[in-house]
């Protein structure tokens, strides 16, 4: 599980989130949505401690992640599959599968073709460069990179971004999929509001930096009051 308590951001004179508390269950999708600028990146980006809080506290399970390098959470058991993908274009598929198990303790081989079989397409692909692949082959290369060091929470920010809404709705089916299966703890960023409630356990809705709703999914999908708020029509 993580636990996100009191946690305040600030870029200056510019308060990015502030007293967010919510709690992402094991095994379970907890999708964050809100419009542009409402503190879903930053959110993320702290739990994995590349952004330093002004204040709050985080957990995975009983490890404080707060005051932590990124490195340690990664080791940790915290996966981030960022805004953008974030593969190396030059690289081969396989290449990119080895940077993510390098820090690692897990055995090679054996996470090659765990990945492998989990997105059949990159087995296919193994050889060819990442800056070939499409957009929905370098998401599901982002995140076998990240699931390649056996993760025990999965952030996922923007996974849909720039994807056709068919390739979008083969894509949440595959991470609700991996969700189950591998028991993992998935924090979903996502701007397709409708696509994540659909896989979504529970819903966190973020407006210019606060928490404005955290229930189950169905509960928040269903309240036309807060669909303004992810929808980005409350000023």
């Amino acid at each position: 599980m993580i636990s996100v308590d009191g946690l305040s951001v600030s870029y200056g004179a510019v308060q990015a989130l502030r007293d967010v508390t919510f709690s992402a269950p094991t095994g379970q999708i907890t999708a964050v949505l809100g419009s542009n600028g409402a503190g879903k990146t930053t959110l993320l980006r702290t739990i994995s401690g590349l952004q330093s809080p002004t204040k709050g506290s985080i957990h995975l399970d009983d490890h404080e992640l707060l005051g932590q390098k990124p490195e340690n959470i990664a080791r940790l058991g915290v996966g981030h599959v960022p805004e953008g993908r974030g593969v190396i274009g030059e690289f081969t598929v396989e290449e990119n599968l080895r940077l993510g198990a390098l820090m690692a303790q897990v055995n090679l081989r054996e996470g090659l073709e765990e990945q492998y079989t989990q997105f059949p397409v990159l087995s296919e692909r193994r050889r060819q460069a990442a800056a070939k692949l499409s957009g929905g082959e370098r998401q599901m290369l982002a995140m076998a990179r990240a699931l390649i060091a056996k993760p025990s929470a999965l952030l996922l920010d923007e996974p849909s971004l720039g994807l056709a809404p068919l390739v979008t709705s083969q894509l949440m089916h595959t991470i609700q999929h991996l969700c189950r299966t591998n028991h993992l703890t998935v924090v979903l960023v996502e701007q397709n509001a409708s696509s994540a409630l659909r896989i979504a356990d529970r819903a966190v809705v973020l407006h210019l930096g606060k928490v404005v709703a955290n229930d189950l999914a169905p509960v928040v999908a269903e309240d036309e009051n807060l669909r303004q708020y992810y929808l980005g029509m409350v000023e």
